[in-house]
């Protein structure tokens, strides 16, 4: 696999050749920031427009098929016409947690989605607790979703942001146990190294990591016997 932190050392210093450090760290980070939300917006709007074909099909309909070659620039025009639509505030909000709370939820979700790592070398946020990050940031759009039902100042919202908040936070659970199978099977929780061991197949962390597993809880029990 290539490693891209032969690209990204290089674009360092060529930056630092021509800008002092700070300024080009600050337009890395900048770079970085755009490449996300870029990613990000491609990424939703080819998901969107699968999962409306998909349910399309589902429901016996076709689904988007008039904008664009099989409708596949409906979502573009939907985008368009939220961002254009007017934006007004409920009568009673509380102004500044009702306004909070989508950045709440996006800043989740980008943090989250940083978490992926792209290609060798391309990993936005890859450190030692990888996992228990993506965990942590994953949950704060869990608080979005209970500001905007609390700052509209609706018992209806309200109630129905917490129905909302106790979904996902189930939801959570079951993800959790997924993710910490594979962390037990690979012994680390960095996303990098949980990738390179499916170099050899998915399948090998399966077979390997549980013989592993194993070998460990044998050698545990032959050093502290229970009896």
């Amino acid at each position: 696999m290539f490693d891209f932190s032969i690209v990204t050392n290089w674009i360092h210093e060529l930056l630092l050749s021509i800008m002092p450090e700070g300024l080009a760290i600050f337009i890395e980070c900048v770079a970085v920031g755009v490449c996300l939300v870029a990613l990000y917006a491609i990424l939703a709007i080819i998901l969107i427009y699968m999962e409306r074909k998909v349910c399309g099909f589902f429901q016996c309909r076709l689904g988007p098929n008039r904008v664009g070659k099989w409708g596949s620039i409906q979502v573009v025009c939907d985008v368009l016409k939220m961002l254009t639509k007017e934006i007004f505030m409920p009568k009673g909000a509380d102004h500044f947690l009702y306004n909070l709370a989508p950045f709440m939820v996006i800043i989740a979700s980008f943090l989250t989605f940083a978490c992926i790592p792209f290609n060798k070398g391309a990993a936005i946020l890859d450190f030692n607790v990888g996992v228990f990050f993506l965990l942590a940031a994953s949950s704060i759009g869990v608080v979005g979703i209970l500001l905007a039902g609390w700052g509209s100042n609706n018992k209806f919202s309200l109630i129905g942001a917490m129905r909302s908040g106790a979904q996902i936070i189930s939801y959570e659970l079951s993800v959790g146990m997924s993710i910490m199978t594979m962390v037990v099977l690979t012994g680390t929780m960095q996303f990098s190294e949980i990738v390179e061991g499916q170099a050899d197949g998915w399948f090998i962390i399966l077979i390997v990591g549980h013989i592993q597993r194993t070998t460990k809880t044998v050698e545990h029990f032959q050093l502290f016997p229970v009896f």
